[in-house]
């Protein structure tokens, strides 16, 4: 019997958690269900998840900070969840690694659409070959560590990268002297299927931009004007 893609639904509300568990299992998903962070754990050390569909407003700690920790140790993709729909905390949730974003009320058909367009992409993408031969890049006397996914300053300076603002860095270090546009930079850092994050591109690389105070960062990361962005230094690999 063909696998099925096993879900982790993190919510302290029980009927949507019946809901999705429900919905899920009747398209072709297992489902788990649990209440707050210690459940998210043990389910997490218990079973093999591959996505996790997380609330922000839980008990205790909350969705952003599962989130953040959950990135540090792992690529699982996330799905966040959340009554609040500004787009203050849709960012921030990017910053915390989400891979998607979904505010509620929300269609269960629309949610197994996103489901299915992060699976799909975290499993069409080639492997990385960058980080497969490759421990570090350098760029401008800055260094993205691969491994850690933080940015590490001129002057030794270590800042933890939210997984957009990491997956946006390494596809412009990738891709130097390149220019991308905001639809190919969706393509190759999160897929066609995050168009509701479409404007999101600018804020992330104000936000890079921002990473990189103190050295010429508009030169960097330059804004080519009506076709997108590129990264405008020469980029070096420090081998695995």
């Amino acid at each position: 019997m063909e696998r099925r893609d096993h879900i982790l639904v993190v919510d302290d509300d029980a009927e949507i958690r019946r809901l999705l568990a429900d919905y899920l299992d009747r398209n072709g998903y297992r489902a788990t269900t649990v209440g707050d962070g210690p459940g998210m754990r043990e389910a997490l050390a218990r079973e093999a998840i591959d996505l996790v569909i997380l609330d922000l407003m839980l008990p205790g700690e909350d969705g952003l900070e599962l989130c953040r920790k959950l990135r540090a140790s792992s690529a699982l993709p996330v799905i966040m969840l959340t009554a609040r729909g500004e787009e203050t905390d849709r960012i921030v949730g990017l910053e915390m690694g989400a891979d998607d974003y979904l505010p509620k009320p929300f269609s269960p058909r629309e949610l197994l659409a996103r489901i299915k367009g992060v699976l799909r992409r975290t499993r069409q993408l080639p492997p990385d070959e960058v980080q497969a031969d490759t421990a570090s890049l350098r760029f401008a006397g800055w260094v993205l560590d691969l491994e850690a996914r933080h940015l590490v300053s001129p002057r030794g300076v270590i800042t933890p990268l939210g997984g957009a603002e990491y997956s946006l860095l390494s596809v412009l270090l990738t891709h130097p002297g390149r220019v991308l546009s905001r639809d190919q930079l969706l393509d190759l850092a999160r897929g066609r299927e995050a168009i509701p994050f479409d404007r999101s591109i600018d804020m992330l690389i104000s936000r890079l931009r921002k990473r990189l105070q103190g050295s010429d960062d508009e030169q960097i990361i330059r804004t080519v004007r009506g076709q997108g962005y590129v990264l405008a230094v020469p980029v070096e690999r420090d081998p695995a």
